[in-house]
């Protein structure tokens, strides 16, 4: 048996915040994390600012190291242990110790699942190469540093024109790459922005010397001796010194195989509002698992570090029997390009077309702040809202310095189903340096309200 071991595996966003959130409620609970890196609690969001070299230091992205959750915490964290198996039936998993590479089966009275996501790339020859790299883990982005230190490259391509994509194309371009992206889709953002707001995104880019290669898709590499020299399309051959994926992650749960853990969009782990699994003693968090989309009432597969920490912390509740639920989320996310800020939340018209929900939308231009003083920059705001009830249902921004943040106001009007009527209605704060009088949400929500 076990001894009401509980064993997490993964020690990132969401394995981290339960292990010591059960730790603050269980003082003398034995806990074991199983981790297949050096590190643990780091922010994977701050990879590209690390190579760009604003943030100086891996080091500096890292909260809490392995040391300190076992010296300060008494988590028994073990790095470089990868789990490849769950057996269910018999409560225990099978964990390869990578420095030993020797086996074995670790028993558990509960488990956490907190394998996070992995960088997607399709199956082509050639994408394991010495130059080419995915973006999901701290190793990762210091591989991406050790090389452009090492081997100084002059070009790099990027595949995929998502967040993890456009942030990367930014890094690079302050290291003095020339950049160039190639996107299946006819704009950047296809799966985050609608086509127009897209295309604003696609022309900021491009304004900053991305070369910009859309409705492309990736077909292999050209190769020699294990590096690749150069990208095939379905159209050109791109030669470069270095690829980067950013056609964004997808699950890791390939382990779970024959576990019994029943898995739902995109092989994501389902899990209810306490993050339990369909198994009993089992729960998961993170970019492994299902959320629920409030707006939808779908499952969807959404790989964010704020949902991680919140999943983390109350999957680590539910194993410390309180009762914390957590209710889904809206699909809320920033990103930077260079001087560009990009933000969006709710659902994209193709969403609500699959829905069959009858809707409305509007697109209006503005400043960030009063238009005369210093400094203002352009925004614009694109919301869609439910024909005649006037219930928001998703917003865009795209702006440059102060743009972005605007949109956790209608994430919060998102969330407890407001109406545009309700947005003007908020009393939000209004000075020169901060805002023209009327914020540009209320402004975009007082021109929709009339086609409702």
């Amino acid at each position: 048996m076990a001894d009401n071991t509980l064993i997490i595996i993964g020690g990132d966003a969401a394995g981290m915040t339960a292990a010591s959130k059960v730790r603050r409620q269980q003082p003398d609970r034995k806990i074991i994390v199983f981790e297949k890196s050096d590190y643990t609690s780091y922010s994977a969001c701050g990879i590209p600012y690390f190579i760009s070299e604003m943030i100086k230091t891996a080091e500096e992205l890292v909260v809490r190291s392995p040391e300190t959750f076992r010296n300060k915490f008494n988590i028994d964290v073990r790095t470089m242990h990868l789990v490849t198996q769950v057996d269910t039936p018999n409560k225990r998993i099978k964990v390869l110790d990578k420095n030993k590479n020797e086996e074995f089966w670790q028993p558990y009275n509960q488990l956490l699942i907190a394998t996070g996501g992995k960088p997607f790339c399709p199956d082509v020859n050639g994408k394991d190469a010495d130059n080419t790299f995915g973006v999901s883990t701290l190793k990762s982005g210091i591989n991406i540093e050790n090389y452009i230190e090492k081997n100084k490259p002059k070009t790099a391509v990027i595949v995929g024109g998502g967040y993890i994509g456009l942030e990367m194309a930014e890094a690079l371009l302050i290291r003095g790459l020339k950049v160039s992206i190639i996107n299946r889709s006819a704009q950047v953002m296809n799966n985050t922005l609608d086509p127009d707001m897209g295309a604003m995104v696609s022309e900021a880019i491009r304004n900053l010397g991305v070369q910009l290669y859309q409705d492309e898709e990736l077909k292999g590499f050209e190769l020699e001796n294990n590096s690749i020299k150069a990208v095939v399309t379905d159209k050109q051959s791109i030669p470069t010194d270095m690829v980067v994926f950013g056609m964004g992650s997808s699950p890791n749960t390939e382990f779970l195989k024959d576990s019994g853990i029943e898995l739902g969009i995109k092989n994501a782990i389902k899990v209810n509002g306490q993050m339990q699994t369909n198994i009993e003693d089992v729960w998961a968090a993170g970019d492994c698992t299902e959320t629920l989309h409030l707006i939808s009432h779908k499952h969807v597969y959404i790989a964010l570090g704020t949902l991680a920490n919140k999943t983390g912390l109350v999957a680590g509740s539910s194993i410390a029997g309180e009762k914390t639920i957590f209710p889904g989320a809206v699909g809320t996310a920033v990103c930077k390009i260079c001087s560009y800020e990009v933000a969006r939340t709710g659902l994209l018209e193709k969403d609500l077309q699959e829905l069959d929900i009858e809707y409305v939308t509007a697109t209006i231009k503005s400043k960030t702040r009063a238009h005369y003083y210093p400094n203002s920059k352009d925004i614009t705001v694109k919301l869609l809202a439910e024909k005649n009830s006037g219930r928001l249902l998703g917003g865009q921004i795209i702006g440059e310095e102060g743009a972005a943040k605007r949109i956790d106001v209608l994430a919060t009007a998102l969330t407890h189903n407001l109406t545009l009527q309700n947005i003007i209605d908020l009393d939000l704060s209004y000075a020169p340096p901060f805002s023209p009088v009327w914020d540009p949400v209320q402004t975009a929500a007082r021109k929709l309200v009339n086609d409702i």
